[in-house]
């Protein structure tokens, strides 16, 4: 029998070798496009920042307060433009529920800006959960749980004393489909689930930690809580967020949070950034009622 030649073998081995790191290194870039960048790509609070002539003004959870809405936006108005080109006023979800004006808060938004201003609505878990509502979704009781009866009653619809039944349920959707506005529907239909400018990423709730910003689910984006806020991590884009109430706004390397709890501290809270500043503007009324148990929905 005649043995192959030592050098053959060689060749075939070391042919063979590179033919397997070649497609390691062809799985493994496959994997890194869809995949969490590496954090040395990202970039923190620290060196973010926007287009030199743009400035933004993202505004936190609103729920019902048209009061400090309108207040807020005539500080926004007032607010000193400068040498600015450019200016974003981004309101990041949670229009409606808890509080009484829900009706009045998207009316007011539906108004038309002053022309130096681009307006981008995104869109909150009560927005979408006030659209499942109406579309009869399964989590009606939920939403009339926790703030939808508000935003019923701001409609003119009352809600039937006594427990809430699958049919006195069902009787509320219909007569709350037969007031809610044509613009209003096709405004919250129209609302966004994320907006990026410059360094940053804006969304209602946070990003899922483990993918790029490109593959975020609209749910992980409307009402992703823990995993987002325990997460360390640095992203492509500093997430400025809501959804998640605290008492002062929050400055971290990764994210910023602007939700102080409108509805039931009375405070609402803006972020305006231009170049690699931060400021806030911030409107306060007291609030006496007693709703600290919607604290975490």
């Amino acid at each position: 029998m005649t043995q192959a030649s030592p050098v053959r073998t060689d060749l075939a081995r070391d042919t063979d070798l590179r033919q397997r790191t070649g497609n390691r290194f062809m799985l493994t870039t496959f994997r890194s496009l869809f995949t969490r960048r590496s954090t040395t790509w990202g970039v923190s609070l620290a060196d973010a920042r926007l287009a030199d002539g743009d400035r933004v003004y993202a505004i936190g959870d609103i729920h019902g307060r048209v009061d400090l809405l309108e207040s807020m936006l005539e500080m926004i108005f007032c607010d000193d433009i400068g040498d600015v080109d450019r200016c974003w006023i981004i309101y990041l979800g949670d229009y409606v529920d808890r509080g009484d004006h829900s009706y009045a808060v998207i009316d007011l938004l539906l108004n038309e800006a002053p022309s130096r201003f681009t307006v981008v609505y995104l869109c909150g878990n009560h927005e979408e959960a006030m659209l499942d509502f109406l579309d009869g979704g399964k989590n009606s009781a939920a939403w009339l749980q926790f703030g939808g009866m508000a935003t019923l009653m701001s409609y003119g619809v009352p809600v039937p004393p006594g427990v809430l039944t699958n049919a006195k349920i069902a009787e509320c959707a219909n007569r709350f489909r037969t007031v809610v506005p044509e613009e209003h529907l096709a405004f919250l239909n129209g609302l966004r689930d994320s907006f990026t400018l410059g360094d940053y990423y804006f969304a209602h709730a946070g990003i899922r930690p483990e993918l790029p910003l490109h593959m975020q689910s609209a749910k992980d984006l409307r009402w992703i809580r823990n995993e987002f806020l325990d997460c360390d991590e640095i992203y492509q884009k500093v997430i400025v967020h809501g959804h998640t109430v605290t008492d002062e706004p929050e400055f971290r390397p990764n994210r910023i949070n602007i939700d102080t709890g409108a509805y039931f501290s009375g405070k609402l809270t803006c972020l305006v950034l231009e170049r690699d500043s931060r400021r806030i503007l911030t409107c306060k009324r007291e609030n006496t009622s007693d709703t600290g148990a919607f604290r975490g929905v």
